[in-house]
């Protein structure tokens, strides 16, 4: 997934930071079973689990698991390639000194960039408005633990894009 293109709507960009979570993960918001609410993480997967992040960021996760497992990669960090006005418009980041990295670099940022909204809930990561372009061949992958999280935060469960100056935040 990290190097794979991500598009909503034609807006969007390169996947440079993710995070996984499984059922047995009690940071997971399918830890506790399936809800009303965490209902798309329980499959099928290639779907978008969307959900409202301290009441105020939209975030998105791709399922990734069988269905009635319980699983999801929350898309953390984009490098911003397609749709940059568009982008700028929604963060607010409309004066010609704004620096791009700040766009997408963290899911609420990424979820505000891309327009994700409630309406995204569910909805095949296969069909629009959502494209996901395969990632090259041979890109060289960070893994360290997940941040933003009080629980199970010792899992090596956070993945980045070697090098990339659009990570969220650094891997140490």
């Amino acid at each position: 997934m990290i190097g794979a293109t991500l598009l909503v709507d034609s807006v969007g960009g390169i996947i440079v930071e993710t995070e996984a979570y499984d059922t047995g993960d009690p940071a997971s918001h399918c830890h506790p079973g399936e809800t009303p609410r965490n209902r798309a993480m329980f499959g099928p997967p290639g779907h978008a689990y969307v959900y409202r992040s301290y009441g105020v960021h939209w975030c998105l996760n791709f399922v990734c698991r069988e269905a009635d497992h319980g699983a999801g990669v929350l898309i953390r960090a984009l490098q911003p390639t397609h749709g940059l006005a568009v982008m700028r418009e929604r963060r607010g980041l409309l004066n010609e000194g704004a620096d791009d990295r700040l766009l997408c670099a963290g899911p609420g940022r990424v979820g505000q960039a891309l327009g994700i909204t409630q309406q995204h809930y569910g909805l095949p990561l296969t069909a629009p408005p959502f494209a996901v372009l395969a990632a090259p061949v041979g890109i060289d992958v960070l893994q360290g633990t997940r941040i933003g999280i009080s629980k199970a935060v010792a899992l090596p469960w956070r993945f980045g894009l070697a090098g990339s100056p659009y990570l969220s935040r650094r891997f140490k």
